[in-house]
């Protein structure tokens, strides 16, 4: 076999060093390239980090055993040798940059991992990297430079292997410095001023909120193959919004960031909400920022007391599971229901009836109404079944309407029916077995009283008190103008928002930080838009673009001109879903001869692909397998045939 000249461009010799010439032979294998190269460089230092890349396959060799004439390298190849981790800077839910080592050779999803362990983050399947939104420049802010703060030197064998000291990575406490990065990342940041929420891209419409959408990376290809370089800037942020079991003693990071992204998702209008619920959150800020002064962080324990812990939970299920009386058996067997008068309304286009009343029967997961109490022996007017329909709140406490608004699925499309009910309590009733409708469950199920109690403390702290401001707080101290969206910074001088905040700020006044945290990531779940992300599309057949929102649990279609939503698919109801990579269409087939197919407009089909794939695989994770990552599962659901 005769031997040829191979040259390498070897990073670490400095750009303007000419590539290294090897003399090598087709069956040489990639380590032995590897060695030569060493060797002739004749410098000493870890290479264990190093492989090559190969520029116009763009592509990684890592299979050291395989030789060149197995990968199809001949004396034209652009060879490089550098290392596989390299300086990125990643900004964070919380607006801080890290610059950091992240992989750039491993996917994408891999890579999120390795990041996810150094700042201590579990579940980093929930996250992903996207690449940032410019923002809005003035010429005067040319000089301002952003801090970063540095965590370039942690060892790379401390991140695949982290261990825990005082509830926070080791490599955190190596100086004082490493300790102050750490508290950054695990503390709520104070409320930021108005003109820097003026200043951020906001999107104004569906459309522009579809667009951010665009920009994440895909998860089965490494950052190398998606032209990032080394010292760019890609933002970290939670893509999929199905957050799996979290423990506020060990997810501080997680929770604090998690919080951050909400806060940002509210003030920025990424996601719509009443006035009152901005109240709440405003006053909730203003708490979270006002206790995280005086409280440090949220309480991190001692893993023995966790395990001790966990295993008498572990005893406590398993006793309760057990101890059922004959009693308990019957009524869990005599199937709950409610009843009661309700008023219906249903928006047919030019209607001008108003709401009449109604007989209504709540009964397993469908709700039917007769025209009095006395007629619901025989046939109902209707019967309407709630499972797989849209439930949303429409509640104003000031004028005490209490609505729940329906959209069920049929066959032409969404029927939307209005709910109004008399009272805060009969609201809560049904309001939370609509919600267990929706999911498929019924009013036997465990969760409807601690549903019902939720709307309720909701409900609660939305009310105002009328009376003195009894603990408040110096008003001077507090820029209400940080704690509500831009809309409100237009309609309200920051006076007038005040006493409305401090009256919401009663309600919230008594929780722990932690308690705190946790309710505003528990508001921000129950609003209506919670959890969707957009693409715009274009259905077959169809002539003029649409928006697709993915949510953790279903898909639904949304008519531009309208802005209303026209269809709901859920996953559960999904027999199979692919992808024509050629003419980048997508085509899903769901129970009962429904089948769909779009091609993206505003991102590539392969994210929409991901998102669906994500979505099955987060619902696929279980208490027993909860410490292991199945990576190989979630590629087989998002990664298509690139990825095979």
């Amino acid at each position: 076999m005769a031997a040829w000249d191979l040259s390498v461009t070897v990073e670490d010799l400095g750009s303007d060093a000419p590539p290294v010439t090897l003399s090598v032979m087709s069956d040489l294998h990639v380590g032995g390239v590897i060695l030569k190269l060493v060797e002739k460089t004749q410098m000493k230092r870890d290479w264990s980090d190093h492989a090559l890349w190969w520029e116009q396959k763009q592509q990684w060799l890592m299979r050291t055993a395989w030789s060149l004439e197995k990968y199809g390298i001949h004396a034209d190849a652009r060879l490089l040798f550098m290392p596989q981790h390299k300086p990125l800077r990643l900004g964070l839910p919380n607006g801080i940059t890290l610059r950091l080592r992240a992989c750039f050779s491993s996917p994408v999803f891999h890579t999120v991992i390795g990041i996810c362990r150094m700042l201590n983050i579990r579940h980093p399947e929930e996250l992903s990297l996207l690449r940032p939104v410019e923002e809005k420049k003035k010429k005067k802010d040319k000089n301002s430079a952003e801090e970063i703060y540095d965590l370039t030197e942690v060892p790379l064998s401390s991140v695949s292997r982290p261990s825990l000291y005082n509830g926070m990575p080791a490599h955190f406490a190596d100086s004082p410095q490493m300790e102050a990065i750490y508290k950054m990342l695990s503390v709520t940041q104070p409320p930021p001023a108005p003109e820097v929420i003026a200043k951020q891209y906001r999107p104004a419409s569906v459309v522009d909120k579809a667009h951010i959408n665009g920009r994440w990376l895909d998860s089965s290809r490494c950052l190398m193959q998606q032209g990032i370089q080394e010292n760019d800037r890609l933002w970290l942020r939670f893509k999929y919004f199905a957050f799996y079991d979290i423990e506020p003693k060990y997810d501080v990071v997680r929770l604090t960031q998690l919080y951050e992204q909400a806060r940002w998702a509210i003030l920025l209008e990424d996601i719509d909400c009443t006035e009152e619920e901005m109240m709440l959150f405003g006053a909730l800020q203003y708490h979270i920022s006002k206790v995280s002064q005086s409280e440090p962080q949220m309480q991190s324990s001692s893993a023995a007391m966790d395990d001790l812990e966990s295993a008498l939970q572990c005893l406590e299920v398993k006793m309760e599971g057990e101890s059922s009386s004959a009693s308990e058996m019957l009524d869990i067997m005599t199937a709950p229901e409610l009843n009661d008068y309700l008023k219906i309304f249903r928006p047919k286009r030019l209607t001008l009836k108003g709401y009449k009343q109604y007989w209504f029967k709540f009964q397993d997961t469908s709700i039917s109404y007769f025209k009095s109490k006395e007629e619901s022996i025989g046939e109902p007017i209707q019967q309407i079944n709630l499972k797989g329909c849209e439930v949303a709140p429409d509640v104003n406490l000031a004028a005490q309407k209490f609505l729940i608004r329906l959209l069920i699925p049929a066959p032409e499309g969404m029927n939307e029916v209005y709910l109004r009910c008399e009272n805060e309590q009969q609201y809560a009733q049904w309001m939370a077995g609509c919600r267990l409708a929706s999911k498929g469950k019924t009013l036997a199920d465990s969760s409807f009283q601690s549903e019902i109690q939720s709307i309720r403390s909701f409900l609660a702290m939305q009310k105002s008190n009328s009376g003195s401001h009894g603990n408040v707080p110096d008003d001077e101290s507090i820029n209400t103008h940080s704690l509500v969206s831009p809309r409100y910074h237009k309609k309200y001088k920051a006076k007038q928002l005040t006493p409305r905040i401090l009256d919401a700020y009663q309600n919230v006044a008594q929780l722990s930080l932690t308690d705190a945290v946790m309710r505003f990531l528990q508001i921000w779940q129950a609003l209506p838009d919670f959890g969707l992300s957009y693409i715009v599309v274009r259905f077959k057949g169809s002539r003029k673009d649409e928006v697709l929102g993915i949510a953790p649990n279903r898909l639904i279609r949304i008519d531009l001109g309208v802005g209303d939503v026209v269809k709901t698919w859920r996953y559960n109801n999904m027999k199979q879903w692919n992808v024509n990579w050629d003419i980048r269409q997508m085509a899903i087939e769901f129970e009962g001869n429904v089948n769909i197919a779009f091609s993206c407009v505003t991102a590539d089909c392969k994210i929409v692909h991901e998102f669906i794939g994500g979505y099955i695989f987060m619902s696929t994770r279980s208490r027993e397998k909860s410490d292991t990552l199945n990576e190989e599962l979630f590629h087989k659901l998002t990664g298509g045939h690139e990825a095979l």
